[in-house]
């Protein structure tokens, strides 16, 4: 089969090794892909907006099937313009995926179908805000409606930093904004819980904990996550079957409920408390570094298991996974999240191979003049498979250092939770 991945970051790149690992894969374009996906596929320089440009390419090259990795296209109705035209595509249509592109959206069908999350409140205006947050108890998280790629939400202490927040949102930082969404702090410890859904059959996707904030200790800014681990620590038998009974069904018979079929990955983000969960947000794709984290462990073929998704015959797949631990870390552009510089060669690439339990995959780079080169804020992601998470970090380090990129920064703790020593 010839496959189609449209997107660029560290989540496409290990969604093309791990399609490129089948049997059944002929050849693989990623549109536009980056300096890893290069080695595997056809990167296809083209405007992701431009529906049509995609449309005829596709047609043109035979593509069987087309994998949306980013929100951004799933968000702008990709999915339904392609399907319009005929061709197989693996993700939620436009209407499904609200449940990402308007926080406002998913809050308000958490509070129809009594799905667990914060309490929150809605507000159209700077001065409304303002009269709000004068008399709300801290802290309070802030929340931009629409996508801002993992950074648009603000955890509040007093009024001096909920009145920035509020000012960043409605000038535009994050696009237009209409609305601002205002909830509770919830106490807890997080976890990412992923399924695939034919609309028919819902199948567990594994757990993972990703780590936002840039500094270690989980300080300083929110991020796209600088590094994840896999499986999540809080997960067992009575938490997973409360979080698919009282979040996962009653979302999923929501939209049900609005004509809207959900057909792909879901990422529910959760608080747990005293082995309770609460909806943080839902992400309508693989997270980014979680797919990273995650596909490594996989032994079923991820082909096999989209295509059943597609056909509607996810029932008939069994999702088998490595019982090895994997962690993440994310090497970043020094300054990110913030400016930082482009266009700055990334050497001793040569000495890193694919092994049964190492893997690198590029997110934020492209190949000039034979050279690899950083041309995005989270550059790669480092992942290791170990008996134990202290050994996996410890081999993901070791691989970091040894890379000695000196333009870049990466978090040591991650997985700190899980590691003692």
């Amino acid at each position: 089969m010839k496959i189609g991945i449209i997107g660029s970051g560290g989540r496409e790149h290990a969604i093309c090794w791990s399609l490129h690992r089948s049997k059944k894969v002929k050849k693989i374009f990623c549109f536009p892909g980056n300096a890893g996906t290069q080695k595997i596929a056809s990167n296809i320089d083209i405007d992701l907006d431009n529906f049509n440009k995609i449309k005829n390419f596709i047609i043109k090259k035979k593509i069987d099937l087309i994998i949306v990795g980013p929100e951004k296209p799933l968000v702008k109705g990709i999915v339904n313009f392609l399907e319009k035209n005929k061709i197989k595509v693996f993700g939620p249509n436009k209407k499904a995926s609200q449940l990402e592109g308007s926080k406002i959206f998913t809050k308000r069908l958490c509070k129809k179908y009594n799905i667990p999350t914060a309490k929150f409140g809605v507000f159209k205006n700077i001065n409304s805000t303002k009269k709000f947050l004068k008399n709300c108890s801290y802290p309070i998280v802030i929340k931009a409606d629409g996508l801002a790629s993992g950074k648009g939400v603000y955890i509040c202490q007093n009024t001096k930093d909920s009145l920035l927040a509020v000012k960043e949102i409605f000038k535009g930082k994050f696009g237009k904004a209409k609305q601002i969404l205002i909830e509770e702090f919830l106490e807890g410890e997080e976890m990412s819980y992923f399924i695939i859904t034919d609309g028919l059959t819902i199948k567990s996707f594994n757990t993972a904990q990703d780590h936002k904030r840039v500094l270690e200790n989980d300080k300083g800014k929110n991020t796209g996550g600088m590094g994840a681990y896999s499986p999540s620590k809080l997960l067992n038998k009575k938490l997973e079957i409360k979080i698919l009974s009282k979040i996962i069904r009653p979302t999923l018979k929501g939209l049900k409920n609005l004509n809207i079929d959900f057909k792909g990955f879901l990422y529910a983000g959760l608080m747990i408390k005293n082995n309770e969960p609460y909806l943080i947000e839902y992400n309508v794709r693989m997270g980014d570094p979680e797919c990273q984290t995650i596909l490594p462990k996989l032994k079923t073929d991820l082909l096999e298991i989209i295509l059943a998704c597609c056909d509607k015959k996810l029932k008939a797949i069994d999702i088998k996974w490595s019982s090895l631990k994997s962690l993440c870390i994310v090497l970043c552009s020094r300054g990110y999240p913030e400016k930082f510089k482009k266009n700055i060669e990334i050497k001793n690439l040569s000495k890193f191979k694919f092994n049964k339990n190492s893997f690198y995959f590029h997110a934020g780079t492209t190949t000039y003049k034979n050279k690899v080169i950083n041309i995005g804020g989270r550059v790669m992601n480092f992942v290791s498979l170990a008996k134990n998470f202290f050994e996996a970090r410890k081999k993901v380090i070791k691989d970091l250092k040894s890379l000695n990129w000196k333009q870049g920064y990466y978090r040591k703790d991650i997985g700190y939770r899980v590691i003692n020593k």
